[in-house]
């Protein structure tokens, strides 16, 4: 089905990024999976193609095109070339990392961090989760006391993509006493040599290998006060202003993964014979590759739409979330029924398709699970 959202600019920049990940990430992949983590210098060479900073003005050393569709491009082409596990480092820095240094940080802030987040000379990270909360972010625990001209934080955070190789970590942590818990968040920039701050391991997952996922631990770690991003106690709702574009990023991401893994499960159908003839001659088959080609086109309609909405600026959070379970679930179905396509061969460490069900399966918890997605859309609904 033809897509109408990107124009010449844009399909230039598929070119280069198609290149990008060819010349640096499809060669180190193995090894990045087997290592647990993407070398870091991959982001100073995705600070140099232009991969990086694509929303941040050129004078603070970014590209200053504050259009998404630029980075659902490099989304997609991760998930075309089977390397998307290599990509998610990149795509959390640049889509969810940055956002909040853009849009929350003092001048001072931009000027002091900007550069080396934009040349990818400093690595980002945004701590949310804790081990006793999970998708309840107003139930953080993690404090930040002041003294002085100093925060002093303690706590601890799990689940933290780009944990082990991040230089600056964005951390959700307590700063009140408020009845109402989500008025007591605040955002506070944490650079990762500061003394106390430990990271734990690089959490062994079932899949996603090459994404590093780490254990954080602050014990009375001392930061400036001028690392506070954005006002005091406005944490929580920056994060629920941010997220939105965070869940259409994996949105994008799903869907793009659940159409390379159709694409070689077509191939396989042609090529695979059983029987004497091809596997997808089979009436079964055809009724498969049908419904996965139907329900993905049908998937791409409303992303698309959704990269649409979300440059005109009228993208909302509950849309959003739509979209995250959706394409979460479509991923789901569609890897189990491309496995079942290939048989034994499908359940093979070597095949590309079983890697892709197993990767899969993260993204209906990560981002805030599908079960609080459509708490999410339900509530707006019903106004409660």
């Amino acid at each position: 089905m033809e897509r109408t959202i990107f124009d010449d600019d844009h399909e230039l920049f598929r070119n280069a990024v198609r290149s990008f990940v060819v010349r640096e990430i499809v060669p180190h992949f193995e090894s990045w999976e087997s290592a647990g983590l993407v070398d870091k210098s991959l982001f100073p060479k995705a600070g140099e193609a232009g991969i990086l900073a694509l929303g941040v003005p050129e004078a603070l050393g970014g590209a200053g095109e504050p259009d998404f569709r630029f980075n659902a491009i490099f989304l997609e082409e991760v998930c075309r070339a089977g390397v998307m596990n290599a990509g998610l480092g990149i795509s959390t820095h640049a889509d969810v990392v940055l956002p909040y240094y853009v849009r929350y940080g003092s001048s001072e802030q931009h000027e002091r961090w900007l550069p080396g987040l934009c040349s990818g000379e400093l690595v980002g990270a945004v701590a949310m989760t804790e081990p006793n909360t999970g998708s309840d972010l107003a139930a953080i625990t993690t404090r930040a006391v002041r003294r002085g001209d100093h925060y002093v934080i303690s706590g601890s955070k799990v689940f933290i993509s780009n944990g082990i190789n991040s230089d600056l970590v964005i951390l959700v942590c307590r700063t009140g006493d408020d009845p109402a818990p989500q008025r007591n968040l605040s955002l506070v920039v944490v650079e990762t040599d500061r003394p106390g701050f430990r990271r734990g391991r690089n959490l062994d997952k079932v899949g996603q290998h090459a994404a590093d996922t780490a254990e954080l631990f602050l014990e009375e770690v001392e930061v400036p006060v001028e690392n506070l991003l954005g006002e005091e106690g406005r944490g929580f709702y920056q994060l629920m202003a941010m997220l939105p574009q965070e869940r259409l990023s994996i949105a994008v991401t799903a869907l793009a993964h659940a159409e390379a893994a159709f694409k070689e499960t077509l191939t396989y159908c042609r090529e695979r014979r059983a029987f004497g003839q091809p596997i997808g001659s089979f009436q079964n088959s055809r009724f498969q590759l049908a419904t996965m080609r139907t329900e993905l086109d049908v998937a791409q309609a409303f992303v698309d739409a959704q990269l649409a909405a979300h440059q005109a600026g009228t993208l909302t959070a509950e849309e959003a979330a739509q979209s995250k379970w959706w394409c979460a679930e479509l991923n789901s179905r569609v890897l189990t029924t491309c496995i079942q396509l290939h048989g034994a061969y499908g359940y093979m460490e070597e095949c590309a398709v079983g890697r892709a069900w197993r990767d899969g399966r993260a993204m209906s918890i990560y981002g805030g699970t599908n079960e609080i997605m459509k708490d999410i859309i339900g509530r707006r609904m019903l106004g409660v």
